[in-house]
């Protein structure tokens, strides 16, 4: 017994043994462990708190509640480390050299994260992007908006791959939201028949084919419709022009590649010929002409 109480004694003696000194404030193991814990339980509260505001609201996308989510999780980070360190008698003087830390390190490479964060709060109050919003980024990423942090955003593409963007790159750079507003839109799928096709036959195929798949709006308003759009080398250039809803947008390319798929299968009942490039070459001296196919 007095083996198990001096063992005690001992280790309850080494872990408030200082370890280093942060200013006045003496950082020992009991004070590390207790950090520690608090961290986790503040993650945890904070975790809780996001999913209990979550539940409150009707639907999760909306922006105002995942704002406010969001802000309240941080908030909990914010007060509880405060708490923290102020009851494990941290002296947050001690941290004020930090800030000349934090002014160096930006010189050193950390603008990116500082531009980042402050980005992402730009994102959160600004609501021109929220989740559940469709989006076309200059740099080529498309998909849908599934979370908004501080330092990046997730884009979730049609195959179900997370990319992860830095919130910067929405600030800085062209954003194509299509479900920004109403969450209608209109698509343009470019094509082209062989000259001397009946035009009119060409546009009741492209209208086939699209009053044939269900995410096309056919309303008085917004009707799909075929444009002659040029006349090509090698064949007349039409474009098939189709509103689509909300449903549609979240997968934009299977959307497009359904629309060409039973774009083409009309055309081939209707034995519509789709050109390919050619060009004739004379030659010199000579009557005989030679077609060549590209």
């Amino acid at each position: 017994m007095n083996f198990l109480h001096n063992l005690w004694n001992d280790t309850l003696g080494f872990s408030r043994e200082t370890l280093f000194s942060i200013g006045n404030t003496h950082i020992t193991l009991l004070r590390l462990a207790g950090l520690v814990f608090i961290a986790v339980l503040v993650w945890h509260l904070s975790a809780l708190v996001r999913r209990a505001i979550m539940r409150l609201a009707e639907e999760e996308t909306d922006p105002g509640v995942y704002l406010l989510s969001r802000i309240s999780s941080y908030l909990v980070w914010i007060i509880g480390t405060i708490i923290g360190l102020n009851y494990l008698g941290f002296e947050l003087a001690s941290f004020a050299f930090l800030g000349g830390a934090l002014g160096l390190g930006l010189g050193f490479g950390l603008q990116n994260i500082l531009n980042n964060f402050v980005s992402g709060i730009i994102i959160l109050f600004d609501k021109t992007i929220k989740v559940g919003d469709v989006v076309d980024l200059q740099s080529g990423v498309t998909g849908k908006v599934t979370e908004i942090n501080l330092r990046y955003t997730r884009i979730t593409t049609s195959d179900l791959m997370d990319i992860l963007v830095p919130n910067s790159e929405f600030i800085s750079g062209r954003v194509v939201n299509w479900t920004y507003g109403e969450a209608v839109r209109r698509l343009h799928m470019p094509f082209s028949v062989a000259y001397g096709t009946d035009k009119e036959l060409v546009r009741e195929a492209g209208i086939a084919a699209a009053i044939g798949l269900p995410g096309t709006l056919n309303t008085e308003e917004r009707k799909p419709d075929v444009w002659l759009v040029n006349m090509g080398d090698n064949g007349l250039e039409f474009e098939l022009v189709v509103w689509i809803g909300k449903d549609s947008l979240g997968r934009p390319n299977s959307t497009r590649t359904s629309y060409m798929w039973a774009l083409e299968t009309e055309l081939r009942k209707r034995n519509i010929e789709i050109p390919f490039p050619q060009r004739d070459l004379y030659l010199k001296n000579s009557s005989i002409k030679v077609s060549v196919e590209k």
